[in-house]
C-alpha cells in the first residue's frame, strides 16, 4: 500500500481506526491476524551442515576416494595420513569461517523493545512485538521506532534515517500527502522500524509490522542473497575436476598396459577365470602402483597449505585494521576492480561540520574536521583571529546559543542532539566561544521552537544590555522577516541590492552542497514573546554553510585505487547536488563520469542500467533494492565488486557483493554481520592496505601452487616411466606421502608468506577469469621432466650397479626431496632471479629447508623411521651426486628466467 501517497483521513480509514486508537480487543485480533511485530529467521544451516560443508571441494573429495581405495587395499597406513589431512584442512577452514549469519538478530536489536501507543483511548506502553496496524504511536524525541507508521501529527519532528536511507542528516517530518513515486528517502510523513526520532513529538498510525516494514523488506533480501564462491574457490574447483579426470586417466593407462604385458593376467582374462583373476598377486601390485600414481599425483597438502596462508593472511590484516570475516575473501580482496562505496560515514565522518561563513561582504572558510574543536577562520588566505571580528563572533554565538544541541568528550568528541545543530556548537567553540560560558551570560527566557512549516527557530536571551531574539533558519524565510542587516559592525538598512547580494551569496553555497542557515537577531523592549511580535524587524547578521565533509585520509586512498585500476564509485541515498560535490572534491567524478539517482535507476531498469554501469561514478537517493541492481549489472560486466557500508541499508548489497566491507566503528551490527570483512577504524583508506594485502596473498598462492605441482608432476612421471623402462616402483606410498605433506609443504607454508612486491598496487586487478594453472604448465612440465630424468637416472644406475633395490630406493627418494628443496627457491618469483628477489629477504623459506632437511636426515639415519620408511643409510659420496644432481632445476629454471626476459625486451 502506498501510504504516503494518502492523506490522513484516507489512511485512517483504510486501516479501520481513529486517532484515539484500537481498542485491546481489536488490538487482540490483528496480533492474531497480522503476527508479532518481529522479524521472521529463516532455517539456517546447522553447525554440523557448516563443518560438512567445508568437504564441498573437489580436491578433498578426490582425497577421501584415495583414501578409501589405499585403506581397500590394506594400506592403512596411507589412507590415514590423507585423511589426517583432509580432516585438518576442514577444522582450519571451520573455525576460521564459524560466524553465524546474525544479521536477522541484529536487526531484532535495532527494533525498540516497548512503544508508547492508544489503547481503549488511553496511554499506555506495550511490548513492541504487539504492535499492529492502526495502532497510533505517540512519539518524541529519543524514541526508536517499532514499527512502519505514516505521521499524523508532527510538532518539529526531525527523524535520523542514517542507517536506512544514508541521508546524513535528520529529515523534517510533516502530515501532508506526496507524490507517489516519491523514493523511500523523500516519504516525510512516514516513518520507520529501526530510525529513531533526534528531535520533537507528534503522533502516527501504524501501517506496517513484521516483515512488511522497510527493515522487513531488507532482512528478506538479506535471507534471498545467497553466497558466491570466491574467484580462488571457483578456480580451484575447476582445476580439482581437470586433475580429478587427469589422474583417473594416467591411473587408468598404466593398470592397462601393465596388465596387456602380463601373460598371467592374460592367460586369466582368456580362459575367463574371474576369481583367480581379482585375486591375483599381480592384479593387487597393479592396483598399487595406481594408488602410488593418485598419491604422487594429488597435492595432499595444497588445501591445507591454501587455507593456512589465508589464516595467515588474515592475520597480517588484523595488523592493518581489516577483520576478515570469511577466510576466502583475503584473496578476492586482490582481484577486486570497482568499490561502491557509501558515502555517508565511509568516505565522509557522518559529523556534520561547517565549512563557510558569509559575514560582512565576503566569505569565511573553516578548516577542521568533524566535532572536534579544531579549527581556523581564514579570509583570503588571512588567519583570522574570531574574538577581533565582532561581526563573525556575533554570529557563531548567535549559532551557538539558538541551539538545542551540546558538545561532549565522552570516550571522543561527540554531539548530543541534532547534529546540524551540533556543527553550529563546534564552530563556535573553534573560536574559543564556550557554549557553557555563553548560556551563563545570556540565558534563555523563551523559545519559538522549530518546524518544517514555519522553517526557523527563535531564542530569548538575558543579556548584559537587556533582552535579545536570536533566530536561525532558511535563508529565505529570515530574511523576509529582517529590516536591517549588520555590517562591520554597524546596523544597515536591509535594501533591496543587499537582500538580492545575500540571496545570490545563498544560492552559490548552497550549489557548493552545503546546507545553509541563515543568523539573525533583534533588541526586544516588550515582555510580549508571541511569534509574531519577536519575529519581526529583525537585523541579518550571516549564512552558515556546513555539510558532512570528506575523511582526510579518503583522498590519497583514492588516488591509490586509481594507480591500482581499481574504480571508486560512490553510492549513497543523500541528494545529488551533495553526492557530486563530496565525489568531485575526492577525484571520484571524471570528465566523462554519469550520475544517476534512484528515479533514473528505475527507469533504465536492470538491462538499461547494464548498457551505462560502467560510466557511472556516483548513484544518489538510491534504495537498498537499488544497491542491488548496481551491484548485479557491474557483476554481470565481469568485475569483482567490492561494496563498503555501514548502514543497515547496505546489508543486502553487502552480501551479494564479491565481497562486502562493513565499518567496524559506525558500523550497524547488521552490516558487520552481512559482510566479509570489517574495517576496525572505519577507514576507507584501510581497504587499500586490505587490497594490497589480498593481491600479496594471491600471489603467494600462485607460487606454492606451481611448486606443489612441479613436484607432484616430478614424483607422477618417475612413477609413471619407471615400469616403462623396466624398473622397479622407485618410491612408495610412505615416501610419497612424506614428501608430499611435509618435506614439500613446509617449504609451500613459507612460500605462502613471502614478502610482497614493492610495485604490487601499480598494476590492474587482474582478470578474475584467468586460469590458475594452465600459464604455469610450461614451469611445472620443465621442473617435473627435470625430477624424473635426474631421479630415474641415479636410481637406475645405483640398481642396476648394486641390486640393493632399498639402497637405490633411498638415493631417489632423497633426490626428489633435494630437487624440491632447491625449486622452492626457485618458485619466489616468476620473471626475478633468487639474487634479484633477495636470497635471504624470506628468512621463513630458510627455516622451513633446514626443517625438510633434518625431517630427510630422521627418516633416513634413525632406525625406528627405517621399517617404515625402507630407507637405508647413505655415504658422503651418495649425498656429493644427490646434491650435484638436484641443484640442475634450480639452475636451469633461474637461466630460463633469464632468457625469458631477454626475449620480452628484445
Amino acid at each position: 500500500m502506498e501510504w504516503h501517497c494518502m492523506g490522513v483521513r484516507e489512511v485512517l480509514s483504510e486501516l479501520k481506526t481513529s486517532e484515539i486508537g484500537l481498542s485491546s480487543e481489536e488490538a487482540g485480533k490483528r496480533l492474531g491476524g497480522y503476527g508479532p511485530n518481529e522479524l521472521k529467521e529463516m532455517k539456517k544451516e546447522s553447525t554440523l551442515e557448516k563443518f560438512l560443508g567445508q568437504f564441498k571441494n573437489t580436491l578433498i573429495i578426490i582425497l577421501i576416494i584415495s583414501a578409501i581405495i589405499a585403506a581397500f587395499l590394506g594400506e592403512i597406513v596411507d589412507a590415514f595420513a590423507i585423511i589426517v589431512i583432509v580432516v585438518l584442512n576442514a577444522v582450519l577452514g571451520f573455525v576460521q569461517n564459524y560466524r553465524t549469519e546474525k544479521a536477522l538478530e541484529a536487526l531484532r536489536k535495532l527494533a525498540a523493545p516497548q512503544a508508547r501507543v492508544m489503547r481503549d483511548g488511553n496511554e499506555v506502553r506495550i511490548p513492541a512485538r504487539e504492535l499492529v496496524p492502526g495502532d497510533i504511536l505517540l512519539i518524541e524525541s529519543g524514541d526508536k521506532l517499532a514499527a512502519d507508521a505514516r505521521v499524523i501529527h508532527a510538532i518539529d519532528i526531525r527523524a535520523d534515517e542514517s542507517s536506512l536511507t544514508g541521508e546524513s542528516t535528520p529529515v523534517e517530518k510533516e502530515s501532508a500527502p506526496l507524490r507517489k513515486d516519491a523514493q523511500l528517502s523523500e516519504r516525510k510523513n512516514m516513518l520507520f522500524m529501526g530510525t529513531a526520532v533526534a528531535y520533537g513529538r507528534g503522533t502516527a498510525v501504524v501501517t506496517e509490522t513484521g516483515m512488511n516494514t522497510q527493515m522487513g523488506k531488507i532482512a528478506e533480501i538479506i535471507q534471498e542473497t545467497e553466497d558466491e564462491m570466491t574467484p580462488l574457490q571457483k578456480r580451484l574447483d575447476k582445476f580439482g575436476g581437470q586433475l580429478g579426470i587427469g589422474i583417473l586417466v594416467i591411473c587408468g593407462i598404466v593398470f592397462f598396459s601393465e596388465i596387456l604385458e602380463s601373460p598371467e593376467l592374460m592367460g586369466f582374462i582368456s580362459s575367463m577365470k574371474l576369481i583367480e583373476f581379482l585375486g591375483s598377486q599381480r592384479l593387487i601390485e597393479l592396483f598399487l602402483i595406481s594408488v602410488s600414481l593418485a598419491v604422487a599425483a594429488i597435492p595432499e597438502g595444497l588445501p591445507a597449505i591454501i587455507t593456512i596462508t589465508l589464516a595467515l593472511g588474515v592475520q597480517r590484516m588484523v595488523r592493518r585494521n581489516s577483520i576478515t570475516r570469511k577466510l576466502h575473501a583475503v584473496e578476492t580482496l586482490g582481484s577486486t576492480g570497482v568499490i561502491c562505496s557509501d558515502k555517508t560515514g565511509t568516505l565522509t565522518k557522518s559529523e556534520m561540520t561547517v565549512r563557510k561563513l558569509y559575514v560582512g561582504e565576503g566569505y569565511v572558510e573553516v578548516t577542521g574536521e568533524g566535532y572536534e574543536p579544531k579549527g581556523d577562520f581564514i579570509r583570503e588566505d588571512c588567519k583570522l583571529h574570531a574574538e577581533k571580528e565582532a561581526d563573525l563572533s556575533l554570529l557563531l554565538r548567535l549559532g551557538s546559543l539558538c541551539n538545542n544541541s551540546h558538545l561532549d568528550n565522552k570516550g571522543g568528541w561527540g554531539v548530543s542532539g541534532d547534529p546540524t545543530e551540533g556543527a553550529l556548537v563546534v564552530a563556535a567553540e573553534k573560536a574559543g566561544i564556550a557554549q557553557d560560558e555563553l548560556k551563563r551570560r545570556f540565558p534563555r527566557i523563551e523559545e519559538i521552537p522549530f518546524d518544517s512549516e514555519r522553517k526557523r527557530m527563535t531564542t530569548i536571551h538575558k543579556t548584559p544590555s537587556g533582552t535579545e531574539a536570536y533566530m536561525k533558519g532558511a535563508c529565505e524565510i529570515v530574511l523576509e522577516l529582517c529590516s536591517h542587516a549588520l555590517e562591520d559592525g554597524r546596523v544597515e538598512k536591509l535594501t533591496a541590492r543587499k537582500r538580492s547580494e545575500i540571496l545570490k551569496r545563498n544560492s552559490e553555497m548552497a550549489d557548493d552542497a552545503l546546507r545553509v542557515l541563515a543568523c539573525a537577531y533583534r533588541e526586544l523592549a516588550s515582555k510580549d514573546y508571541s511569534p509574531g511580535k519577536v519575529e519581526r524587524d529583525m537585523i541579518f547578521v550571516g549564512l552558515i554553510g556546513m555539510m558532512d565533509p570528506p575523511r582526510e585520509e579518503v583522498f590519497d586512498a583514492v588516488k591509490r585505487c586509481e594507480r591500482a585500476g581499481i574504480r571508486v564509485v560512490m553510492i549513497t541515498g543523500d541528494h545529488k547536488i551533495t553526492a557530486v560535490a563530496v565525489a568531485k572534491e575526492l577525484g571520484i567524478i571524471k570528465k566523462d563520469s554519469k550520475v544517476l539517482t534512484g528515479e533514473e535507476l528505475d527507469k533504465l531498469g536492470e538491462k538499461g542500467l547494464e548498457k551505462v554501469v560502467e560510466q557511472v561514478a556516483v548513484y544518489a537517493r538510491v534504495s537498498p533494492q537499488h544497491k542491488i541492481m548496481i551491484v548485479k549489472a557491474l557483476k554481470a560486466k565481469g568485475h569483482i565488486v567490492a561494496m563498503t557500508g555501514d548502514g543497515v541499508n547496505d546489508a543486502p548489497a553487502l552480501k551479494m557483493a564479491d565481497i562486502g566491507i562493513a565499518m567496524g566503528i559506525t558500523g550497524t551490527d547488521v552490516s558487520k554481520e552481512a559482510s566479509d570483512m570489517i574495517l576496525v577504524d572505519d577507514n576507507f583508506a584501510s581497504i587499500v592496505a586490505a587490497v594490497e594485502e589480498g593481491r600479496g596473498i594471491f600471489d603467494n598462492i600462485k607460487k606454492f601452487i606451481r611448486y606443489l605441482l612441479s613436484c607432484n608432476a616430478g614424483e607422477v612421471l618417475t612413477i609413471f616411466l619407471a615400469p616403462l623402462l623396466n624398473l622397479p616402483i622407485p618410491l612408495n606410498p610412505p615416501q610419497i606421502l612424506m614428501m608430499n605433506l611435509v618435506t614439500d609443504g613446509l617449504p609451500a607454508l613459507a612460500l605462502g608468506v613471502d614478502p610482497t612486491s614493492l610495485r604490487i598496487m601499480e598494476r590492474p586487478p587482474r582478470n578474475p577469469k584467468e586460469d590458475i594453472v594452465n600459464p604455469m604448465l610450461p614451469s611445472i612440465a620443465t621442473a617435473g621432466l627435470l625430477i624424473c630424468i635426474g631421479t630415474l637416472m641415479v636410481f637406475g644406475i645405483y640398481y642396476n650397479s648394486t641390486g640393493n633395490l632399498n639402497l637405490a630406493m633411498t638415493v631417489a627418494f632423497t633426490t626428489i626431496v633435494m630437487f624440491e628443496l632447491f625449486i622452492a627457491f626457485a618458485c619466489r618469483d616468476e620473471r626475478a632471479t633468487l639474487l634479484e628477489a633477495g636470497a635471504f629477504s624470506n628468512p621463513s623459506l630458510i627455516l622451513a629447508t633446514a626443517s625438510s632437511v633434518i625431517l630427510q636426515l630422521a627418516v633416513i639415519y634413525l632406525p625406528p623411521l627405517q621399517p617404515f620408511f625402507k630407507t637405508v643409510p647413505l655415504s658422503i659420496n651418495d649425498w656429493v651426486i644427490i646434491l650435484i644432481v638436484s641443484s640442475t632445476a634450480f639452475f636451469a629454471m633461474e637461466i630460463v628466467k633469464i632468457l625469458q626476459r631477454r626475449v620480452h625486451s628484445s
